[in-house]
This record gives C-alpha cells, structure tokens and sequence, in this order.
C-alpha cells in the first residue's frame, strides 16, 4: 500500500511516499481502506517536533473509508460497511495518511447512508472536540435536538474547522448561537455554518456587541485563543457561566483575576481529546453521528467549511496549508468512491 511517512522531525519536506506491506488487524481492531483523510493542526505539529519513540511515522488522525478486514472478537462491524474513524495516529506510529489503517473498533464509527466521505473525513478532531466543549457547560452531557434548548452559545474563531463544527452542532443541539470573527468573509462562512449573529472584533467594541445581541449573558464560549480573549469571555458570559478553551492560539498563558472570576461563579474547562477518556469519545462519536443522520452537519461552502482536496503524493503541500491558516478543511484524496 501506499503510506506517507517521516523518520525524523521537521518541515513538510520530511513527508515521502512509500510502499509498505497491508496491515492485518488483530484482536478487538478493524482494518480500514481510507477514501479520504483529514488533515488538522496536530498533525504538523506532530511532524514539527515530536516522534514519540516511534522510528517511522504515518500522520493523520481522521479519515473515511470502508471496512475490507476485521479482526477476532470483534462486534458490530463487516466488510463493506462505510465508515469514518479518529485519533487513529494517538498512540501508535500508522495514521490515516495511507491507503489502509488499522485501528481498535471503539476509533471506528458507522458513517449514516447519504453522509459523503468528505465529510466523514472532517469529523474527528474538530467535531469531537467540538462536542466536548459544548457538553462541558452545566447540566449537559450529551448533545441531542433541544439539548441545549434555551442557551446560547458564543463560538470564536467560526470559520475555523472546530468553531465551525461547534455552530453546526450547537444549532442541531437547539442553541442560539453567536461568533466571533475577523472579516465579513469569514462571518458569511459562520452564517452558512448556522450562526445567528456574527461579531467583527476587530472593528468597535466586541463585548458591547455581544451584550447587546445576548444581554443576559453567553452560557458558553466555545474558546480557541484564551490568551487573547480571557477578558472579554469573562465580560460576556452569565453567572454560572462554562469557558471551554480547546486551543491556545495567540499565547500559551494568561491570567484570572480571581474575585471578579469566582464573584460569577464560572467554569473554565479545558479540551484536549488525547487524555478525554474512551466514555466521552465514545458520547461525542454517537452524538455525532446522529447529527449526521438528522442532515445536520456538512461541508463544503454552503455549510461554512469550504473543502480543499489534494492527492495523497501531495501531503506535504497539506500541511503547509493548514500551518499556513488554509481557510475551511483540507482533505487527501487517497481512493476513487
């Protein structure tokens, strides 16, 4: 099969192409012919800097495909059966940068009839840590229509693929939702994602305006830049109020002025999927999928999430993109449908 690799840190330019033997699934693993794969942040920050004691490394965390080989004990899978996986390179040298991965089959999810594997590739790490930040609020557990009936929610950054993931499953979740964003370009992508309202920061006073679209306050914020927007999270939500910070875009650290934090009684929790634990991975895959059933999340322009799809030769190009801040999803298109 074909496989994407690296043997040492660095750029993009350490990625080559090579052939290596199918993969053959063990006990309790499901094998995987990947269509498409997605590329996110972590997989170049991965291959910037850290190889986890492994001598060869395939990047790629999500991706989608189809069953062709299951291993013993395992249940609830067939060959044939479409399907869209995660965190497939957490833990292990083989992600989904090749034409075949093998993965435990609590990483491998059912993808619904009629959910493209574009967008069965773009789940995984915006769409669970989406779901994690929107189930990290009070009295929620699990996402499902009108769960989240009655609140609203502020998402920064909504163009990016998380932020864009969070609107899309709080609106299917039944909240108001609001976001922040720089450009009148990246607010229409919000708009088509299934924002409500969209707020310019760089342009007049964004905690005004947020005010006055949610003068109660916000019950979430759905965080990617903390460092940056601490102050103004804490000036707009409510009391009793959840800030779930999943990034740390624009500063590793900031502050908490703890009497006006506490004096609201707030909540910060913060979003990594590597250490969520197989319970709330396994929560976010379900709520996930049944909003794929319900037709409620997509990509692609009308969705808010403009797709770029390169060949798998071109992986390299596919991390400079998304390093480089590429505006919507980048996938690689590594097998015909």
């Amino acid at each position: 099969m074909r496989a994407v690799v690296y043997r040492q840190t660095g750029p993009s330019s350490v990625l080559e192409v090579v052939e290596r033997d199918v993969p053959e699934p063990g006990i309790g693993e499901v094998r995987v012919r990947l269509v498409r794969a997605g590329v996110n942040p972590t997989d170049w920050k991965f291959r910037a800097g850290m190889m986890s004691g492994h001598d060869e490394v395939t990047p790629g965390m999500d991706g989608a495909g189809v069953v062709d080989a299951v291993g013993p004990d395992v249940v609830g899978f067939a060959v044939e059966d479409r399907v869209w996986v995660f965190l497939a390179q957490h833990g292990r040298p083989h992600g989904t940068a090749a034409e075949h991965v093998v993965l435990p089959a609590t990483q491998v999810v059912h993808l619904p009839v009629g959910a493209s594997y574009d967008v069965g590739a773009a789940l995984g790490v915006p769409a669970v840590t989406a779901h994690r930040a929107l189930t990290s609020g009070e009295d929620v557990d699990r996402l499902a229509p009108g769960a989240l009936e009655g609140r609203t929610v502020l998402v920064a950054g909504g163009a990016g693929a998380v932020g864009n993931a969070a609107i899309q499953l709080a609106r299917w979740a039944g909240a108001t939702v609001l976001t922040t964003v720089s450009s009148d370009e990246k607010g229409a992508l919000a708009i088509a994602a299934g924002a409500h309202q969209t707020v310019n920061y760089t342009v007049g006073d964004p905690v005004a305006e947020i005010r006055k679209l949610a003068p109660e306050g916000v019950d979430l914020v759905v965080e990617v830049a903390p460092a940056q927007n601490n102050d103004l999270d804490r000036a707009v939500t409510r009391v009793r109020g959840t800030i779930a910070i999943y990034a740390n875009n624009g500063g590793d650290e900031f502050s908490i002025p703890v009497r006006e934090t506490f004096s609201k009684n707030l909540r910060y929790q913060f979003v990594l999927l590597y250490t969520l634990g197989e319970d709330l991975l396994r929560a976010a895959a379900e709520d996930v999928t049944a909003a794929l059933k319900d037709g409620a999340f997509a990509v692609g322009e009308d969705a808010g999430l403009p797709v770029h799809h390169l060949p798998l030769e071109e992986t390299a190009a596919a991390h400079d993109a998304v390093e480089q801040g590429a505006v919507g999803k980048v996938l690689l298109d590594i097998a015909e449908e």
